[in-house]
């Protein structure tokens, strides 16, 4: 059997390293990709390491074309050409409502989010599509349940990109439906990660909770085991679908 080759946009931390770290123990090469926290994503790597897998980190902004591209070409010549993507880089910024966002602001939630995800999912179906002489593989895309809600008085503009990132899951998996890719997504609900802080309250999950059915904020390795299901031969028949770990929302 071929060797099974994974890149993690945002590996370095929160559900993106909880990721790598299971992919990694699954017997998959991992790529760590990280936008600044080099410490970060050298740590996650070490771990790999030292449980005697097969790990590398990967500087790339991925809302920039040429650093996606580098970043891919880096991971061929690594650890060879990815058989799985996981796309959960993504941004967020200070909680706030519609009508005080500027352009700027909303650009960059788009950027990384929508077109950072479209750009790596474009260079994995060039080196998974039979299309292109690949092999075939598995996306997954980390969306939100934000996505469903709205995020009203928080953060519209994070979930309409969430929106935005469903609707590329259910076009890509038709489009590539024949040629041995299956492209499926996760919408995690309140997860405990260090995002929370960078919308300016890091204690947001305790404050929501009791929204919950299930009354609990969930951790980061729930999310990660749907990842890796949806990765799986296990999942071979499901494409083009969704899997909330949200805890009944």
């Amino acid at each position: 059997m071929a060797p099974q080759v994974v890149l993690i946009t945002g590996g370095s931390r929160g559900i993106g390293a909880a990721t790598a770290l299971l992919a990694a123990g699954q017997g998959y090469a991992v790529g760590v990709n990280y936008r600044r926290d080099e410490a970060a994503a050298a740590s996650v790597v070490a771990q790999i390491v030292a449980a005697g897998g097969r790990a590398v980190a990967l500087q790339a902004d991925v809302s920039d074309e040429a650093d996606v591209v580098a970043m891919f070409q880096r991971m061929d010549e690594a650890l060879g050409p990815v058989t799985a993507l996981v796309n959960n880089a993504g941004i967020l910024e200070t909680q706030m409502r519609v009508d005080t966002m500027d352009a700027a602001r909303i650009g960059r939630i788009l950027a990384t989010n929508v077109t950072g995800t479209l750009l790596c999912c474009r260079e994995a179906v060039r080196r998974m599509s039979t299309r292109h002489g690949g092999h075939g593989g598995a996306i997954v895309n980390v969306s939100s349940v934000a996505a469903k809600t709205g995020s009203p008085g928080e953060y519209v503009d994070y979930a309409a990109s969430k929106g935005a990132m469903d609707t590329l899951t259910v076009g890509l998996a038709q489009e590539v439906a024949q040629e041995g890719i299956r492209v499926n997504a996760v919408r995690p609900g309140f997860i405990y990660t260090g995002m929370h802080a960078d919308g300016g309250e890091p204690g947001r999950v305790d404050r929501v909770k009791a929204f919950v059915p299930m009354r609990r904020g969930g951790q980061p390795d729930e999310v990660a085991q749907a990842i890796l299901w949806l990765l799986s031969p296990q999942a071979s028949y499901t494409t083009g679908t969704f899997v909330d770990v949200a805890g009944g929302r």
